[in-house]
C-alpha cells in the first residue's frame, strides 16, 4: 500500500506497481494529492483507494489490511509550509508516521518503505552527504524528517518491522505540482516560464542542488522492496543521483529545453531575490551505500530528466501559451 498514492511521487510509484503485477492500496486525503493523478488506476481491479487520512489510526489500520509492504509517502512537505505553520507539519508527518508504524505492526507488514529526506543533513557542510554523518536541522519539517528516522530505526529493533527509509534530494517530474503556494522550484519555474513570466530565484542562483528524476526514485523503492539481504535493511539511503547544479544552471536548462516549444522562452528576464531562511546552500549526495547494498544504478541525469519533465508539462499543463 503506499500512504500520500494520489501525491506526485506516490502515484508515479503505484502506477508501476500496478504495471509489474502488484494489488496496490492507496491511503490519501488529497489535501495535497490529487484524483487526476490516478484516475486512470481506478477501474484496475487490483487497484484499491481509501480516502483517508494518515492522523486517523483506525483508518491506518484499514489501509494495512492484507498487505506485505508499505510504502509511506504522505507528508507534509515543504520548508516555508513548515516554518508558517510547525504545528500542521509536526502533526501529518511524525503523529501521522507513527500512526503508520503502529499499523504496519499490528499487521504484521513485511516491511515499511518510506520518505525520509536530505533535509535531515541540517547545517552539515560536509560533501556529499553521507548517510552516516548529520548536523542540526534547519527547518520544523527537517526536524519532523529526522524524527521519523528515529521511529522507525526503534520500532524496527523493538518490533522487529523492518523499515528501510529513503531520503530524497530534490525530486522532480511528471505529476508535480507547478501550482500553489508551496510549490517545488523545477515545475513552479516551468509554469513561469511557459507564460512568459519571470522566475524568481532566491539569492545570487549559487546555492546548489542535487536535482533527482522520478524514475531514479521509484527505481529506489523497488529496490528497497525486493531487497533479501538482511544487510540492506533497518537503515537510511540517499536517493539521487550523485550531482549538484546550480540554480543559475537549471533555469538555463529550462529555458533551452522550453526554447524548442516556444523560442520566446529563452529571452524570459530572471530576476532574483534575498535567500530564503531555512535554506542549506549546497546540496550533493553519496549515493555509494545505494549502489553497494541495494545494486541502485540511476538512469537519468538532470538534462535526461528535465528533457522528459518539460515535455511532461508542455503536453498536459493548461498554461496561455500552451493553450494559444
Amino acid at each position: 500500500m503506499v500512504t500520500g498514492g494520489a501525491g506526485f511521487i506516490g502515484s508515479n510509484l503505484s502506477e508501476t506497481l500496478i504495471a509489474q503485477g502488484h494489488h496496490v492500496t492507496v491511503l490519501d486525503n488529497f489535501s495535497t494529492g490529487k484524483m487526476a493523478n490516478i484516475e486512470m488506476l481506478l477501474p484496475h481491479p487490483a487497484f484499491r483507494l481509501i480516502t483517508g487520512d494518515i492522523r486517523n489510526l483506525e483508518e491506518c489500520r484499514q489501509a494495512v489490511e492484507g498487505v506485505d509492504y508499505v510504502f509511506h509517502e504522505a507528508a507534509l512537505g515543504s520548508v516555508p509550509r513548515s516554518i508558517t505553520d510547525p504545528i500542521t507539519t509536526n502533526d501529518v508527518n511524525i503523529s501521522g508516521f507513527l500512526n503508520m508504524l503502529v499499523a504496519a505492526r499490528d499487521a504484521k507488514v513485511k516491511r515499511f518503505i518510506y520518505a525520509a529526506s536530505s533535509s535531515t543533513y541540517g547545517d552539515s557542510e560536509t560533501l556529499p552527504k553521507v548517510e552516516e554523518v548529520i548536523g542540526r536541522p534547519l527547518s520544523p519539517y527537517a526536524i519532523t524528517k529526522y524524527v521519523n528516522e528515529l521511529y522507525a530505526d526503534v520500532f524496527s529493533r523493538t518490533y522487529g518491522i523492518e523499515c528501510i527509509g529513503l531520503r530524497y534530494f530534490n525530486v522532480f517530474g511528471r505529476k508535480q505540482d507547478p501550482n500553489g503556494a508551496y510549490a517545488a522550484v523545477i515545475p513552479l519555474f516551468v509554469k513561469q516560464l511557459m507564460n512568459h513570466e519571470s522566475p524568481l530565484i532566491n539569492g545570487d542562483g549559487e546555492y546548489s542542488r542535487d536535482f533527482t528524476y522520478i524514475d531514479n526514485v521509484i527505481q529506489m523503492n523497488l529496490l528497497a522492496m525486493q531487497t533479501e539481504d538482511s544487510n540492506a535493511v533497518n537503515t537510511v539511503y540517499n536517493t539521487a543521483f550523485g550531482d549538484r547544479t546550480t540554480l543559475n544552471q537549471l533555469v538555463g536548462y529550462l529555458q533551452e529545453f522550453l526554447s524548442e516549444f516556444d523560442p520566446k522562452i529563452e529571452k524570459v528576464k530572471i530576476i532574483h531575490g534575498p535567500n530564503r531562511v531555512g535554506d542549506i546552500p549546497h546540496s550533493l549526495a553519496s549515493i555509494d551505500k545505494a549502489k553497494k547494498l541495494l545494486g541502485y544504478d540511476p538512469k537519468y541525469n538532470l538534462r535526461d530528466g528535465l528533457k522528459q519533465a518539460v515535455q511532461w508539462y508542455w503536453l498536459n499543463t493548461n498554461t496561455p501559451c500552451v493553450s494559444g
